[in-house]
């Protein structure tokens, strides 16, 4: 019990004598140990390290999960050392609603068949996006959070034993210089001298042994970059993953609609948005990607006009002469050209961009094409590249 009251009360004047000392550093009363300027370098990148890695960590969780309600369940869970329970994406319950609503407005009516198309494709956009999420937690998320929760603890823990070293080597300066200044003044204090000389050694070699462990933790910061370095190439690579399945996915729905848009919306134009480049269909999601961030979208699925009443037993149009086709007596349209085409074949007419032409389509011919006429010219030409005019 003696041994405990005594230890307590060595602690408690420690304490005391390190608040003493860290107050009168605040108030310019009492020299400080000034660290060196590597030491000091190593200490802010350390701490930048932390500050950074802190926020992209908090914007990746939002971007992974934007509902704060969920997050909070998912952190729950994890301290908790829990599974976290398997959650439903927001396409995947899109694609519950839409093949549900299929199903009570009739599976085989055109509405019904393409909510089941649409809605297959989105439980397969939720699929590729819960894939993402999960490899974006393991190899970027959560080597963050153990440089955050080991690492820097460690490093933290480390740094407020430096600082009471140097504290404790302080206060035995200052009690040294104070001892050394009574001797001045009476021969009775050189036991004082001695006795805080030696105090003084004893914390120099604390704060020289404290301050190495510190600084080589804080030169492992290096390492914590590269090992980050790695995880970012691999979340990069998951994300790039996910968007060119979306793409992919989204560009077999094109061809399903595209397939049955004519039996879906007969007699009705849609017009094309502006865009800056021609379609292509080997075009990659990065170049997609870009062509939206620096202009209007391009048309995914133009749909034509078709004459109403026409019987369905008409001949297709792919072998069409140009000169035996006649314009329909209504379903006839101007159009704007958006870019250069140059016709493959006698059947198709070659356009230049911003030019005019009348345009109209033919029973049973391509969704994806329609009879052009420039003056006394005329054939084939692809929906894409038009702008459909009111």
């Amino acid at each position: 019990m003696d041994f405990n009251m005594k230890k307590l009360a060595s602690d408690a004047g420690v304490f005391f004598t390190r608040a003493v000392q860290f107050t009168e550093e605040k108030f310019g009363q009492a020299e400080k140990t000034e660290l060196d300027a590597h030491f000091e370098n190593l200490l802010a990148r350390a701490d930048c390290t932390k500050n950074w890695t802190e926020k992209i960590l908090r914007q990746t969780e939002v971007l992974l999960q934007p509902n704060p309600s969920a997050r909070v369940e998912e952190f729950l869970y994890e301290k908790l050392d829990r599974k976290v329970p398997s959650r439903v994406t927001n396409g995947e319950l899109l694609a519950q609603y839409m093949i549900e609503a299929a199903n009570d407005f009739g599976p085989n009516s055109p509405y019904g068949k393409t909510l089941i198309k649409v809605g297959e494709t989105e439980r397969r956009l939720g699929g590729a996006e819960r894939d993402f999420i999960h490899s974006a937690s393991i190899n970027f998320l959560s080597p963050l959070r153990n440089f955050l929760e080991g690492d820097w603890r460690t490093i933290s823990k480390e740094r407020r034993i430096l600082q009471n070293r140097r504290l404790d080597l302080d206060a035995c300066k200052a009690r040294l210089k104070k001892a050394k200044a009574a001797e001045a003044k009476a021969a009775l204090w050189s036991d004082e001298v001695e006795k805080a000389e030696h105090e003084l050694r004893m914390a120099q070699t604390e704060f020289d042994r404290q301050a190495e462990v510190t600084r080589l933790l804080l030169e492992g910061i290096s390492s914590t970059h590269v090992n980050h370095l790695r995880c970012l190439h691999e979340f990069a690579e998951a994300q790039a993953t996910y968007y060119a399945q979306c793409y992919q996915y989204m560009l077999d729905l094109q061809k399903q609609l595209g397939s049955s848009r004519g039996e879906m919306l007969p007699g009705t134009f849609v017009g094309n948005a502006e865009s800056t480049s021609p379609p292509s269909a080997t075009a990659s999601p990065t170049t997609i990607a870009a062509g939206a961030a620096t202009g209007p979208a391009v048309p995914i699925i133009p749909v034509v006009p078709t004459v109403i009443g026409a019987p369905n037993s008409a001949p297709a149009v792919e072998a069409l002469n140009p000169s035996d086709v006649k314009p329909p007596a209504s379903g006839t349209r101007k159009a704007r050209v958006l870019y250069d085409y140059e016709a493959s074949d006698s059947t198709e007419l070659s356009l230049l961009s911003d030019e005019m032409i009348t345009v109209y389509s033919l029973p049973g011919m391509d969704p994806d094409w329609l009879i052009g006429e420039r003056g006394n010219q005329k054939g084939k030409v692809p929906v894409t590249y038009l702008e459909l005019l009111s």
